[in-house]
């Protein structure tokens, strides 16, 4: 199959985007039948075939954009990804060799520390951990694929436009017809592959003007502040025709690390909403010690849980941009799939018995 200049494969898509019926089993409640049911289901081959090509695309990309792999701890002194008003992650804190330290949910942090070493751009796949009870948009362990690059957050935007068509283009020469099986369809990746489509861009405040008229769409948060539902995600998404970026969301709903925008109100940090909602996140990170330390003042974090955090920024200052893309959810939308705990092949709910 040949791959056209857009990423989109050439004349015969149609024909290979017709593929046999595959449904989940859906087992991951019953963790012994999930060992069985995982080794010769269709919907677990497909899966553990996709997420091959996603990897190998993934090193591929970033390879050729002298973005470099770091080898990366999973455990931090420092929750890694901490709670801004917005958020809906709770940090996994484990006891190792007799001190309490937490499961990394991203390696942000120890990005940004290597970039420092004179890089231009770092990035990983690994598991990442999420003490949240699971449901049908959330896993306590999952996969993520996070970069982080010396540039501002627009030329991020581009270059994660530019990863997921690579993504999209790989997967369509390697699995169109089980993605048609469980889609029913490939136009929702042959559109993402052409670089003549142009995913819309909303800020926050044109986002909340479309949902207004509809309280669903919004969670109240402490000090008057509001965000966006996962129904007002899907809402959006139904207006922008399936995949649309949101930026500029006011600072207080994002974690204290995302860089003020002009305005100071604001944070430089965008959402990319796929399928079931939020699948890419990302965000230009402040550059000074002071703005840092004044971030941390206004998000109520206690200095001395990031003292290592500040020293960085005020020895080694950098402008740096990074995203966390998961997998799971990309798969989702991939798939068309509307529950995550399908995806996962080694089932690890919290609550629940794992086996193996």
């Amino acid at each position: 199959m040949s791959i056209s200049r857009s990423g989109a494969p050439r004349g015969r898509t149609s024909r290979a985007c017709r593929g046999r019926k595959i449904i989940p089993p859906r087992v991951w409640r019953e963790p012994h039948e999930h060992f069985s049911v995982a080794l010769q289901d269709p919907w677990y081959r497909a899966i553990s075939g996709m997420l091959a090509t996603i990897y190998h695309a993934t090193n591929d990309f970033f390879r050729a954009r002298r973005i470099l792999p770091a080898l990366t701890p999973i455990t931090c002194g420092s929750v890694s990804s901490p709670m801004a008003m917005g958020s809906d992650s709770l940090p996994v804190q484990i006891s190792l060799f007799g001190r309490k330290v937490f499961l990394a949910d991203s390696m942000q942090f120890q990005l940004e520390y290597i970039l420092r070493q004179g890089h231009f751009g770092v990035y990983y796949v690994m598991p990442t951990f999420r003490g949240e009870d699971p449901g049908v948009r959330h896993l306590n362990q999952f996969f993520h694929a996070e970069a982080e690059v010396c540039c501002g957050h627009e030329e991020l935007m581009a270059l994660i436009e530019e990863y997921l068509r690579t993504l999209g283009a790989a997967l369509l020469a390697g699995h169109a017809a089980e993605i048609a099986g469980a889609a029913g369809t490939c136009a929702h990746i042959e559109r993402l592959c052409k670089k003549s489509w142009t995913i819309p861009r909303l800020s926050f405040k044109e986002a909340v003007s479309l949902l207004a008229d509809d309280d669903r769409c919004f969670s109240s948060l402490p000090g008057g502040l509001k965000t966006i539902s996962p129904f007002g995600e899907r809402s959006l998404l139904e207006h922008c025709g399936g995949v649309a970026w949101v930026k500029r969301p006011p600072h207080p709903l994002v974690p204290f690390y995302q860089a003020y925008d002009s305005d100071r109100i604001t944070a430089k940090s965008a959402d990319l909403l796929m399928g079931i909602g939020e699948v890419v996140g990302s965000g230009e990170r402040h550059t000074s010690y002071e703005n840092l330390t004044q971030a941390l003042g206004e998000h109520r974090v206690d200095p001395a849980e990031y003292a290592w955090y500040l020293r960085m920024k005020k020895e080694h200052p950098l402008r740096t941009s990074g995203f966390g893309l998961g997998l799971e959810r990309f798969l989702l939308w991939v798939l068309k799939h509307d529950d995550i705990r399908d995806i996962p092949i080694f089932t690890r709910l919290k609550g629940e018995e794992c086996c193996p």
